[in-house]
This record gives structure tokens, sequence and C-alpha cells, in this order.
């Protein structure tokens, strides 16, 4: 089956920024892109959408003035979108669909036929981040492709270096992709997906990594500076031998490794302000408790300004 990159699209600015966003990865891959447009049905309608993007309202009112039944009018936003996308994106095939259904449980659904599904997120007010909702989170716990968090406002410029003026340009090279890894447990399809970006971006890929010392060293051992460069420098080659035969099987891309004393999150969230793209994983868990998205991941999902995928494995 020819996967896509699917975008969830609710016409409201952070969806709109991920259909961007999408359609520039979709032409990075040299695949179609296909947005989705989910109708909740609620039983007052007219209650619930204030709540809903300003596109969609003003959809839904527009065609329920002229009796047309809500999801008949709301189809209008994914055809509108489709074509405005084919417009600035030439060479990109862009399909669009309109379904009803429970949005987390509908994306979560499309997820599995996508090379990645794509959501956009609203950036948290005066400073860089996200503020990632419940459905958002939800389609990350779940999903067992790719998801990809794009921050409402997301210029294709904020991806790339700055041009000789120092401002932001579309037409300079791509800042480095980060991956945030874990060198105990170093997944080949969280790998993979890394240095791929890099590869399609033509950029260096930033492998950051928190490490703390052994429980029996950090409590009740006094302060040693030996000790701790030399926990460092194994570290660092436990990293070194983690990444090698990936430099060898994408041998253009430059490799960046960082390695350093402390919580990985903060590290991860530090690199993410000079990053086109952070990349960090999700173990898959299928257990009674449902699934949840770990405690790193999650923070880098909330404060990283740079979009995110989250990428799951076994």
């Amino acid at each position: 089956m020819l996967r896509t990159i699917t975008v969830g699209l609710d016409g409201s600015p952070e969806s709109r920024a991920a259909a961007e966003w999408a359609a520039r990865e979709a032409k990075l891959r040299d695949l179609p892109l296909k947005i989705v447009h989910i109708w909740e049905p609620v039983p007052e309608p007219r209650a619930q959408a204030p709540l809903l993007g300003g596109e969609t309202h003003q959809h839904w009112t527009e065609r329920s003035e002229m009796g047309v039944p809500p999801t008949e009018g709301w189809g209008r936003i994914p055809r509108d979108a489709a074509e405005g996308i084919s417009l600035r994106h030439p060479g990109v095939e862009v399909t669009s669909e309109h379904v009803a259904g429970r949005p987390g449980e509908v994306l979560a659904e499309v997820a599995k036929s996508a090379e990645l599904l794509v959501l956009g997120s609203r950036g948290l007010a005066g400073i860089g981040g996200f503020m990632v909702g419940s459905v958002g989170l939800s389609v990350v716990a779940h999903a067992e492709r790719p998801v990809v968090l794009v921050r409402a406002l997301e210029p294709a410029a904020d991806e790339h270096e700055m041009d000789p003026a120092g401002v932001p340009s579309a037409a300079t090279p791509f800042r480095p992709v980060v991956l945030g890894l874990d060198v105990e447990r170093p997944d080949g399809t969280l790998l993979e997906f890394a240095f791929d970006a890099a590869a399609r971006r033509a950029t260096s890929l930033n492998v950051v990594h928190g490490w703390f010392p052994p429980p029996y060293y950090a409590y009740g051992t006094p302060a040693n500076p030996a000790l701790h460069e030399a926990l460092a420098l194994s570290d660092s080659k436990t990293l070194a031998e983690a990444l090698r035969p990936w430099r060898q099987k994408f041998p253009d891309v430059e490799v960046v490794e960082t390695s350093r004393y402390g919580s990985a999150a903060v590290h991860v969230v530090d690199a993410s302000r000079e990053a086109s793209l952070v990349v960090v994983g999700r173990r898959i868990r299928r257990s009674p408790f449902g699934a949840h998205i770990g405690h790193i991941t999650h923070a880098v999902l909330h404060h990283s300004t740079a979009p995110v995928a989250v990428v799951p494995h076994g």
C-alpha cells in the first residue's frame, strides 16, 4: 500500500500550520499528502461550535443557515485546504477526506496507513513551546506510526539557518535535526527515522543523551571530579558505539554527539532552539493500564521550540 503524509485539519491556525509542514514533508519524501477533517457529532453543535477553529465555525454556520447538514458543509474545509496547498506546493499530490467520529480514535486509525501523521499544537503565549491538548496526547500515546506536532504559525523559514542579514529564510540550509536517544536501549526504528530526516534535509544530526551516575555513586559519595570524568567518558563511548552502524549506513550525514550530565529532557529542549526537527521515541506498551507517553517525550512535546516527531518502537 502506498503510504501518505496525513494531516489532521480542523480549520484552526495550528492545524493549518501543520498542513503546510506536512506538504513540505511530502515533497521531501516524494509522497502524496492526505488532509483529514474530522467532524464529531454532538447533541448541540451550535453550543459547541465556538470552541472549534474559526474557519470550521464559519463553514458550519454558513451551511446550517442554508439547511445543509453539518457533515456536508464541513466537507468544504478539507477540499478548500487541498486546493490551496496544491497551489502553494506544486508537485505534491493532495487528497482530502471528511470523517465523522471521535478525533482521537479517527486520527489513531488513519495513522495506520500513513508514513507519518501530522497534527497542530498551539504555541505557548510569550515563550517557545507547545500546548498539547488531550486529543494530541491521546493520538501520540496510541498511534503506532510516527506523529509530528507542529506549532501554530510555524513558518517554513524557522526550520532554516539565518541568511547573511540575520533573518530566517527558506532559501538557506536546514537547521540540524535533533535526536533524543536512550543509549541503554537504542532502537533501530527511531535511529533510522532521525538519520533519514537529516539526510533528506541535507543537514547534520545532533544526537543528545543525558546521563546521571548510578544510585550507588549518587548517594553518600563525596564529590569526585575524576570519577565524574570517567563516567562521562564511558557514556560518550556507549553513545558512539550505538551510532557506529548508522554512521556507516548514512555516510553523508554529519553526526554531532552530545552526551551531558543531567536531565535528557532539558538537554533536548535546549537543543530544539537551533533545530529544524526534534525526534524522540515512545516505547509501545500493550498493558491493561493502557498506553502512555514517557516523561522525557512528554516534557519535550510541551517545551520544544521546533516541530517534534514522536516515533513509536518496540
